[in-house]
C-alpha cells in the first residue's frame, strides 16, 4: 500500500512550479518580500478525538499546526483562512463558538488576521482545513533542501512529550483527572516555535529547517532526501521531555512520537557559538546539538553507547 509520502511525491512530479517539498510553498509577493503559504487538514478520529479535547484546545491546535509550518520557513505569519465541516448534531451545540474562541486567542498572540474561510455540514465527523500565510524577505525562506555535509543538527525544546500525552489520553486520562497536565497539554495545545524560527532566519543561522510534526526520525529523513545528504545523531544528546514518566519508552517517544512541533534545523559549525548564545537572551530559547550532516545520502546513523544502527523513519502517517 502506498504511503501518503509516496502519493505526495507523485503529485509533486506533476507540479510545473515544483513548489512542493517544504513546510510551506514559497511564492513571490513583491520585489522585497516572499509569501509562504501552508495548509493543514485535521479530521476527527484521525487527528483528534472530541472526548479528549475541549473545543477551545482544538481551535488552538488547528492554528498551531499551521503556524509551526510557517515557523519552519523562518517567516512571520500574517493572515489565515479557516474552513470547517460540522455534523448537524455538533452544530446545535456551542462547540463552534468555543472552537473559534481558542483559534482567535492564539491568533491574537501572533497578530494574525482571519481573512476568509468556509463553513459546511458533514455527515458525521468534524473536518478542519487551516491555511496560513507568512511573509519573509525575498530569498530568505529556510528550505529543507539546503543542508550541507558537516553541518550540525539542532533541535529546539524537548522531545517526546506530545507522544506521552497521547498515550495518557488513550489510557483514559484527562485534564480533570491527571497529575500530568504538562504532557497532556503538549498534545492538546502545542506551542509553535514562531519566534525562534524568525530569529534563525533573521540572523542567517540555519542552513535548512523543518518542524517536528511527524517525528524526529521522519522529519530528519525529509531534510536528508531534499538535500541529498545523510545524517548521524547521538542517543545521549537527544533532549527528552523532563515530564516523561519512568514507565515511558523515552527514546522511542522522542524519535518516533511526533507532534512536539519543535524545530529541527541544520547550521554551519562556525555558527554554533551564536546559536547557543541565543539561549542567554531568553529562557524560552533552548537549542540542543544532536548530530551532524554526512555525505551518506538519505541514510541516518543512530549512535548509542551499545551500537550504531541505521534509523528508519517510524513517525505518524495518515496511510
Amino acid at each position: 500500500m502506498k504511503s501518503e509520502f509516496d502519493f505526495i511525491s507523485k503529485i509533486r512530479g506533476r507540479s510545473i512550479l515544483s513548489k512542493i517539498g517544504d513546510d510551506c510553498a514559497v511564492l513571490p509577493k513583491d520585489s522585497r518580500t516572499d509569501l509562504v503559504i501552508t495548509t493543514d487538514l485535521l479530521v476527527e478520529d484521525i487527528d483528534f478525538r472530541l472526548e479528549w479535547a475541549k473545543p477551545e484546545f482544538l481551535g488552538h491546535k488547528a492554528l498551531a499546526v499551521s503556524l509551526s509550518d510557517v515557523a519552519a520557513m523562518g517567516a512571520k505569519p500574517v493572515w489565515a483562512m479557516l474552513s470547517v465541516g460540522i455534523p448537524a448534531q455538533v452544530w446545535k451545540t456551542d462547540f463552534v463558538e468555543k472552537f473559534y474562541d481558542g483559534w482567535f486567542a492564539l491568533a491574537e498572540k501572533f497578530g494574525i488576521e482571519l481573512v476568509g474561510g468556509d463553513v459546511s455540514k458533514t455527515p458525521d465527523k468534524i473536518v478542519i482545513d487551516s491555511i496560513i500565510a507568512g511573509e519573509i524577505k525575498k530569498g530568505k525562506a529556510i528550505l529543507r533542501s539546503t543542508a550541507q555535509p558537516n553541518d550540525l543538527i539542532f533541535v529546539t525544546g524537548e522531545l517526546g512529550g506530545a507522544a506521552a500525552g497521547l498515550q495518557l489520553l488513550e489510557n483514559g486520562e484527562s485534564l480533570k483527572n491527571t497529575q500530568h497536565k504538562n504532557l497532556l497539554l503538549r498534545q492538546l495545545a502545542p506551542d509553535p516555535q514562531v519566534e525562534i524560527g524568525q530569529i534563525l532566519s533573521e540572523k542567517n543561522l540555519a542552513t535548512s529547517m523543518i518542524d517536528l510534526s511527524d517525528s524526529l526520525s521522519s522529519d530528519l529523513i525529509h531534510i536528508c532526501q531534499e538535500s541529498k545528504v545523510g545524517a548521524k545523531i547521538y542517543a545521549e544528546k537527544i533532549p527528552i521531555d523532563k515530564n516523561l514518566l519512568e514507565n515511558f519508552d523515552f527514546l522511542d517517544f522522542a524519535l518516533n512520537g511526533g507532534e512536539d512541533f519543535e524545530l529541527l534545523f541544520t547550521a554551519n559549525p562556525k555558527n554554533q557559538k551564536k546559536i547557543f548564545g541565543l539561549q542567554n537572551e531568553s529562557e524560552n530559547y533552548i537549542f540542543t546539538h544532536i548530530g551532524e550532516i554526512t555525505k551518506n545520502a538519505e541514510t541516518i546513523e543512530f549512535i548509542s553507547k551499545d551500537e550504531t544502527r541505521i534509523l528508519d523513519p517510524e513517525g505518524f502517517r495518515h496511510f
